[in-house]
């Protein structure tokens, strides 16, 4: 397969957000960040402030999205828990969240539909950068597009966001990077390529022109050549939209097989909480 790589956005060096938060949400960011650093947690930051790094786009929110690997989520937990941080675990897949107060803090290991997984190599190409203050690593734009392929839900929908990120850095991404991590979802990247094609139809060559002549032949050969035998997938798109497909009409619930796989890994490969920071805190 054809590399698609052209130059990285002048996102290597370090950086500061313009926007301007509130007193509150940026000492409940700096105490998260620093607990994390303080105990050798690698994390990358996404959410408002990687898209603002990448496009300019500014959003006030009060939660902070931190990506990190799911081994690394219960002795996250347990730090915060132990700074009176009030910790949940919504779904065991991908997210769990501290709260204090009105603000919080979500710890996201993947994609709810467990498509896309946090690994090593995310927070290794995570970019530096400054967040309330303190020294923290931001989600490289790459990861922070393919994060985005799957949001694509009735009340939100990021396909804006990746257009954005697309226009904002002229394309100059590594895109075999985010092929690597679109993998067998390749259709998912095509939509939002085209998409953005749509929405910027001056810009089209922002996006290699080997890339479109791949991803379009392998399209076209899958429509000349259907398979009767493939599954359906209205579930890793949105499981509510597609609900009836699965309740009704008898299709398999497709999602559910990947986040059990998911469920499996975390059972086998996930130390106690309180076995990690013991082990952590003897190292310090």
């Amino acid at each position: 397969m054809p590399g698609y790589v052209s130059k990285s956005p002048e996102s290597s060096t370090v950086t500061s957000s313009t926007g301007t938060l509130p007193p509150e949400a940026a000492s409940f960011y700096r105490e998260v960040l620093l607990l994390l650093n303080q105990h050798g947690l690698r994390y990358a930051v996404a959410g408002a402030f990687a898209l603002q790094k990448y496009t300019g786009i500014w959003r006030l929110t009060k939660d902070l999205d931190l990506f990190l690997k799911s081994e690394d989520v219960p002795a996250a937990l347990e730090y915060l828990q132990q700074q009176n941080f009030r910790c949940e675990t919504p779904d065991p897949v991908w997210l769990s969240k501290a709260f204090r107060g009105e603000y919080f803090v979500d710890l996201i290991s993947g994609m709810s539909n467990a498509v896309i997984v946090v690994d090593d190599s995310w927070l290794g190409r995570a970019q530096p950068a400054i967040i309330a203050g303190v020294e923290s690593q931001i989600l490289a734009p790459e990861d922070l597009l393919a994060s985005k392929l799957f949001v694509t839900r009735r009340e939100r929908f990021d396909g804006g966001d990746i257009a954005h990120i697309i226009y904002r850095t002229q394309g100059k991404l590594e895109w075999q990077r985010i092929l690597d991590l679109a993998g067998e979802h390749w259709e998912m990247l095509l939509w939002t390529l085209i998409l953005f094609r749509y929405t910027y139809p001056a810009h089209s060559d922002f996006v290699p022109t080997g890339l479109w002549q791949d991803l379009l032949s392998r399209f076209a050969n899958l429509v000349e050549n259907p398979d009767p035998e493939a599954p359906f997938r209205g579930s890793l798109v949105d499981e509510n939209i597609f609900s009836i497909d699965v309740k009704d009409w008898g299709l398999k619930d497709v999602q559910s097989t990947y986040r059990a796989r998911q469920i499996r890994k975390h059972a086998t490969r996930i130390p106690a909480a309180s076995d990690r920071a013991r082990k952590a805190g003897s190292q310090e």
